[in-house]
């Protein structure tokens, strides 16, 4: 039964109707009811021993509608969203006991809760919320260094959720090597986003398996060359040592020569044999070797063979392995319509062979389009044969044309091809290598197809004259890209594409972090009407925290969750902010470092919060020390 279906058949049970499902929106959200039901950061006089009718004809409006979220429903009509409802009842509604709930009027005036917590249930009732609250965030910030002291020297001495710890506190920026290497024992998810060399190491030569190919598993590994050697040295599974050696390779790491002797020597020969970096010296062995897959792998290196060599691999009793020799061969011979009509799949011929002027002419207007499409990519065709191409009646073959790099733009521009300019784009392999020839990037930065530019743009550093031009691209994807990758991007053009865009999973911080974004002059764009700009107000040394306390009450999320990350927020504003009806801005200002100990200590203590509390950098190095011991503690006892 789904969860809304279940949470509307509680509230009928309760003696409610439900009107709608809503979303916090700008409401005061259920989340922070249930925090603040559970003591956390709440106003004085918020407990109560029950809650009675008076309370509720206070919570409900002239129709006898307030808001309700109820524990455990978050899926659909889920405790993350409230619940519109109207009771007609004149006493309480049954909605006291297991799992709890909380209740907002809709004027956001009061609140009504009932929760379980670390004591017991927690009954919850408040007048005058906004009011309360703000009386309660400034009371929190006026906490003294005296109080700090007291309340981390308590942590965690209380009801605690180490495992939830264990999973977080290996993003608080405050946190040691020493801790970290600790925490490599206990939990490895920190490590996708660790750059610390001496962490790193540890990792690499920890006496787990798992914990040692963790660095290798992430999207963008971070390890040096020595440590990708040691990896590789380390690991027990003769397929994963290969694996990560490939890895290695990938990443420009020069193996030595005696671990390409262990790779070869090992049970997963055949798949050492691909790795790409494999000394030219060692191929006679492997194009001799008795295992064909082997001497199959040995024929991609056709180019390093000497003449003998390459006549007994297309002499090789093994088809599979006589047909990658043969297909290796006809990279530089020409190959006839008789050898082609005999491949048990010609797809490899068509996209990489070099093909018999007969045998060209003929498939070039073949009537299978599958056909045609193969050899639109083939980088051995001849030019009469792409200018047949460039008119075939498929939209998609005309395009693939219209990419080669065998073209010159006037002949680019000829050719009528089909691009859609919000699909994905990836860098052209042949402008990448490129991208250190100024001229070519000159030449190609006036082409007619947009993803050859959008390809340029993706260079680290480009001549100031191409870098002006694409600067001022019609196609703003390549605006998007210079942005994003070229060192040389100027000011004023990111300043502009800050204006659509701000980060992406692979450029996360971009344009913003780039060393030309503008520093200065921002403080100009604090009564900006858009939000965006706004932002930025406080990326000028000259903004205040005046300006910080103003933007912290901004009216769109993303401008108070750039005030929530600052470090000039007000401890009373960081307090409040944990209400923000907006889950990120609230994430953010439980991260923020000058959030009160007590607060920061209560969070700690919560389940919901427990992960994201542990991440703050307020949290003294020993109280890490000690949270840690517990967590290891904790997931000591789950083994």
């Amino acid at each position: 039964m789904p969860h809304q279906q279940k949470l509307h058949e509680l509230l009928a049970r309760a003696g409610l109707t439900v009107v709608e499902d809503v979303r916090p929106g700008s409401l005061f959200p259920p989340e922070a009811g249930r925090r603040i039901a559970r003591g956390i950061a709440a106003p004085d006089g918020a407990a109560r021993e029950a809650l009675d009718a008076a309370w509720w004809r206070c919570l409900c409006d002239v129709d006898g509608e307030f808001l309700v979220a109820v524990l455990g429903h978050r899926i659909s009509g889920n405790d993350s969203w409230w619940t519109r409802v109207r009771y007609a009842g004149s006493g309480v509604p049954e909605l006291t006991g297991d799992p709890g709930f909380v209740a907002l009027s809709l004027d956001g005036q009061v609140l009504l809760a009932e929760v379980s917590g670390a004591y017991g249930d927690r009954v919850t009732a408040l007048d005058r919320l906004p009011e309360r609250l703000e009386e309660a965030a400034a009371a929190a910030g006026r906490e003294t260094e005296v109080e700090r002291a007291e309340v981390w020297a308590a942590v965690p001495g209380r009801r605690a959720w180490p495992l939830h710890w264990a999973e977080g506190i290996g993003s608080n920026p405050a946190a040691t090597d020493e801790l970290l290497i600790r925490l490599l024992d206990v939990e490895v998810g920190f490590l996708h986003s660790c750059d610390r060399p001496a962490v790193l190491d540890a990792a690499v030569a920890h006496p787990d398996p798992q914990v040692r190919s963790r660095p290798a598993d992430i999207f963008r590994p971070k390890l040096t060359s020595d440590q990708w050697v040691r990896l590789v040295r380390a690991e027990p599974s003769p397929s994963r040592r290969v694996l990560w050696a490939e890895h290695a390779c990938a990443w420009g790491v020069e193996l030595p020569e005696d671990l390409y002797d262990d790779l070869l020597a090992g049970p997963s020969r055949a798949q050492a044999a691909e790795l790409p970096r494999l000394p030219a010296h060692r191929l006679p062995g492997l194009a001799a070797d008795a295992d064909p897959r082997v001497r199959a792998t040995a024929c991609a290196r056709w180019e390093d063979l000497a003449a003998p060599l390459r006549a007994r691999l297309l002499a090789d009793t093994d088809d599979a392995v006589r047909t990658a020799a043969l297909l290796a061969h006809h990279n530089s011979v020409p190959m006839p319509r008789e050898v082609f009509a005999a491949l048990p799949a010609p797809r490899h011929a068509l996209e990489q062979c070099r093909l018999s002027p007969e045998l060209e002419a003929e498939l070039v207007r073949d009537g299978d389009a599958e056909v045609r499409r193969a050899l639109a990519a083939n980088p051995r065709l001849s030019a009469h044969s792409v200018a047949v191409l460039a008119e075939d009646p498929s939209d998609d073959i005309r395009s693939a044309v219209a990419l080669r790099p065998d073209l010159n733009e006037e002949q680019r521009a000829a050719v009528r091809y089909d691009f859609d300019p919000t699909s994905m784009s990836r860098t052209l392999p042949w402008v990448e290598g490129l991208h250190g020839d100024a001229d070519a990037m000159r030449r190609l930065a006036v082409s007619s197809h947009p993803l050859i530019r959008r390809s340029v743009a993706r260079a680290r550093h480009l001549p100031p004259d191409v870098v002006e031009r694409l600067a001022r691209d019609e196609d703003r994807t390549v605006r998007l890209f210079l942005a994003e990758s070229c060192d040389d991007a100027p000011a004023e053009m990111l300043l502009e594409v800050w204006r659509w865009w701000d980060g992406s999973f692979t450029h996360p911080d971009r344009p913003r972090s780039h060393p030309n974004f503008p520093r200065t002059g921002l403080l100009r764009y604090v009564g900006d009407p858009g939000g965006r700009m706004r932002r930025l107000a406080l990326d000028d040394p000259e903004s205040t925290p005046a300006d910080v306390a103003r933007l912290a009450r901004d009216q769109e999320a993303e401008v108070r969750r750039r005030a929530a990350e600052d470090s000039r927020l007000a401890p009373a504003d960081a307090v409040r902010l944990l209400n923000d009806p907006a889950a990120h801005v609230r994430g953010i200002a439980m991260r923020n470092p000058r959030l009160p100990a007590r607060v920061l200590a209560e969070l700690l203590h919560d389940r919901d919060t427990a992960c994201t509390a542990v991440t703050n950098p307020a949290i003294p190095v020993p109280v890490l020390h000690r949270i840690l011991a517990a967590a290891a503690a904790a997931v000591a006892a789950r083994r």
